[in-house]
């Protein structure tokens, strides 16, 4: 079992400068339960702990917490998310390569956003077929159901 030394109080380890969980998830916006999600994963590193074991972490770690929240409110997957890390923290990687990933990305976007706004235009469509009244006839069910139809045959 590690030394009191490598494993402080959390009064030592907050004048340190270091953050308990709640505390990180405060600063960064990321929720204590998706800390230990991307600690688990790998995503961050694995936490300091204080000899009571509560989880302790540097404003570095809080710095990366952001980086990983605002690029999952862009939209990355997980997997981006390792790749644009792993990116940022080599600072001899070429600016290219990121901005190829946030174009693949962006592009992955713009054909979702296409294919939603197909979907809209069908439901609004099947939408304005739709009587809405006390008639059992239905084009939207009726739809639906020819596509399961389509599919089984």
């Amino acid at each position: 079992m590690p030394s009191n030394a490598f494993r402080p109080e959390l009064a030592e380890a907050r004048e340190q400068g270091l953050h308990n969980i709640g505390e990180a998830a405060a600063l960064s916006g990321v929720s204590a339960k998706m800390i230990r999600h991307y600690e688990s994963i790998g995503l961050i590193p694995e936490a300091a702990r204080t000899f009571a074991g509560y989880r302790l972490y540097s404003d570095a770690d809080v710095h990366r917490l952001r980086f990983v929240k605002r690029a999952r409110n862009l939209g990355f997957s997980m997997k981006q998310i390792e790749v644009l890390l792993s990116l940022w923290s080599d600072r001899s990687r070429a600016s290219a390569d990121v901005k190829r990933l946030a174009n693949e990305h962006a592009a992955g976007l713009a054909e979702r956003i296409a294919e939603m706004q197909a979907m809209q235009r069908t439901l609004e469509n099947l939408a304005r077929r739709c009587h809405g009244d006390g008639r059992p006839e239905c084009p939207i069910l009726d739809d639906l159901a020819a596509a399961d139809d389509a599919r089984a045959s």
